[in-house]
Parts: C-alpha cells; structure tokens; sequence
C-alpha cells in the first residue's frame, strides 16, 4: 500500500531532473545531504536526522534505475525498511515527477506520517524546481567571467521563425501586387462602351440622303430627332439604377464578426519564473484566421519559449500568433517566462486583436 506519495509538473527535461535526483551535491541543496557509506560503496547515507517526519538518517541503495525515466531505493531508518521510486515522464513543458515510498517494514505513527509527507512536497515543489532553475543557468554558457555574455541566446530560433514568416509574406504580397497591377493594365487597354457605340462612321448617313432630297427639311429633323432620344435615355437610366441597386443592399449585407476572446491563467509558477497560458476563443459561427495576442510583461522578465505559437519579443511586448480558430472552437498556447526576481510577477496586461484578455 502506498503510505506516502508526491507529484509535481517541472518546466525542466528529464535529463536534468535525473542528475538533480542522483548528484549528491544537487541533493544536498534540495532535500539532505548525501555520502557513501564506509566498506559499502553501493549505499549511501542521507543525513534526514533533524527533518520533519524523520528521526534518523537514511540508507539508501539503488534496487532499479533506468536512466532518465525510473530511480527505485531500498530505505533503511533505523530498522524501519521502506522502497521509493522515483518515475519522470517527458511532457511538452518538461516533465512530471512521481515519488512514492511503501513502508515494507516497520511503520510510521501519526505525528510522523504528516509532517514526513509535507517535508516531501515541499522540497519537489518549493526547493527542487529553484535548484533546476539555477542548473539550467549553470548549463547555459554565459562566460560571465569571461567578459560578458555570448551571443547564444535561446530567442535567436524563435525570431528565426517570424522572420521567415515575415519574409514569406512580403514576397506573397509582392506577387499579389504584380498580378493586380497587370489586371488592371489590361482592363485599361480594352476599348470602352462610349468609345464602340461612338466608333462606326456609317451613322449620320441617313441624315446625309435626307439632306440631298429635301435641304430645307434638315434643320427641322435634327432638333426633333436627337433630342428625343437623348431625353429618352437620360429618363431610362435614373429610373434603372434607382429601382435595382439600392434594393438589394439591406438584404445582402452579412452582420459584423464577432471578435475573438481571449483569458490568462498562470499555469505554474516558481522559483524566478512561471508558465503562462492563453485560451483564445472564436464565438463566431465562421473561422478565424490571423490571431494576434499581444502580453506586456513586467519589468525584468523574459520569454525562454512558448508551444502552440509563433512568438517574438520587443521589450516587455510579447506578441504571439497562430492557426486559425475555427468556429465555435478555441487555440490554446503557454510560454514561459524568465523573472529576475525570486518570486515571479503575472504580466501587466494581455489583449487579442486589441481587447483585453480576461484573468488579469
């Protein structure tokens, strides 16, 4: 039976939550210190005597280990024999830790059982996730003491993405540009209704026969035949375009979109960071391409990655894209965020398409 049993989601690989697990200095900053015990190598000693839930230190020696997914102890406290186990599984943010321990022998009284399970989850959820953290900035090569920071920056393949997205726009709009402007040269070049109706030379002939048989008709016939006629069209044409177009303008006007929406929730948070996530919704009955979110960060945090969106950053504006929403549906992103301050802070504001996002 399971008597004690802790879980946490880290925004770290399993590769790194395994050496934190199995270096006894790394396990000394976030749980006890360790050590070898003399004429037994295989075992170590952790020194728990002193923290809440132990009364003695521990033997601890490995039983199973597959690297970096499963670590199984054989424990020995004083005579009280238990099994934990250690089981990481990868997940897109990094990965989820399992630790459980089974008392095999011996048993553990009520004052000692809480505060052993709470000495537990503090240290996975509070003290390991700040040790990963500050890893992961041992594991990244700054040369501080070299003269400055290298140019490795981890920004450099996500702005990589929207620059080329960027570009692949541009030459989009450029093609589009070039067919509009040759539809339109053409269109220009084609001969105009006045210019056919105007075009054949044949027209006045009648008029010329009627002048060679009758000349003192002429005058007469000219005022009272074309008149007529342009009196004819210029009544025909208002009455036309008065009774068709304007009709059918209220009926086929299709209503206004509906705007997307969009809400913030702090996924997880930690030690000089958390993780972020935005659900945007289309309440429209058609989709929605083109997003736009944009999350102003506060001062002195940073944006390490994101899943579910392109992103780029412009100071403390983080401007995300992605998919189309269909309709009805929703995109969810996250993205984590760097603070250099140990308890992090919650961006300052987040809008989609200029509206503000719920939850902040």
């Amino acid at each position: 039976m399971i008597e004690i049993g802790a879980q946490v989601d880290l925004s770290h690989p399993p590769d790194r939550v395994w050496l934190a697990l199995t270096d006894r200095e790394l396990l000394g900053r976030w749980f006890a210190e360790a050590e070898t015990m003399e004429g037994v190598p295989d075992r170590l000693l952790v020194h728990t005597a002193g923290l809440p839930g132990f009364e003695a230190n521990v033997e601890v020696e490995v039983t199973e280990q597959r690297v970096p997914e499963l670590l199984a102890l054989r424990c020995d406290e004083a005579g009280r024999l238990s099994e934990a186990t250690f089981a990481i599984t990868a997940t897109k943010q990094g990965c989820w830790l399992e630790v459980r321990e089974v008392r095999t022998h011996g048993a553990w009284s009520a004052e000692q059982h809480e505060p052993r399970e709470q000495q537990l989850r503090q240290a996975l959820t509070v003290r390991l996730p700040a040790i990963l953290d500050w890893l992961a900035f041992q594991q990244v090569d700054l040369r501080r003491s070299d003269g400055g920071m290298t140019a490795e920056l981890p920004l450099i393949g996500a702005f990589g993405k929207g620059r080329a997205r960027r570009r692949r726009r541009q030459i989009a709009a450029v093609l589009v540009s070039v067919a509009v402007v040759g539809a339109v040269a053409a269109w220009v070049a084609l001969p105009t209704e006045s210019n056919q109706s105007a075009a054949p030379p044949s027209a006045p002939s009648p008029s010329s026969s009627v002048t060679a048989a009758a000349p003192a008709a002429t005058p007469r016939a000219t005022p009272s035949v074309r008149p007529s006629r342009t009196a004819a069209s210029a009544t025909a044409r208002p009455s036309r375009s008065a009774s068709v177009k304007p009709s059918p303008t209220p009926t086929s006007a299709p209503p206004p979109p509906q705007p997307l929406t969009a809400r913030y929730d702090t996924d997880s948070s930690r030690l000089f960071g958390y993780t972020g996530e935005v659900v945007v919704d289309n309440p429209a009955a058609t989709p929605v391409g083109d997003w736009v979110v944009v999350v102003n960060l506060a001062e002195g945090s940073t944006v390490d990655d994101a899943d579910g969106a392109d992103w780029r950053q412009d100071g403390r504006a983080v401007t995300f894209t992605g998919a189309a929403v269909p309709a009805g549906g929703s995109q969810t992103f996250r993205f984590d965020v760097r603070d250099n301050r140990p308890k992090a802070r919650e961006p300052e504001a987040c809008t989609v398409g200029g509206n503000p996002c719920a939850g902040l």
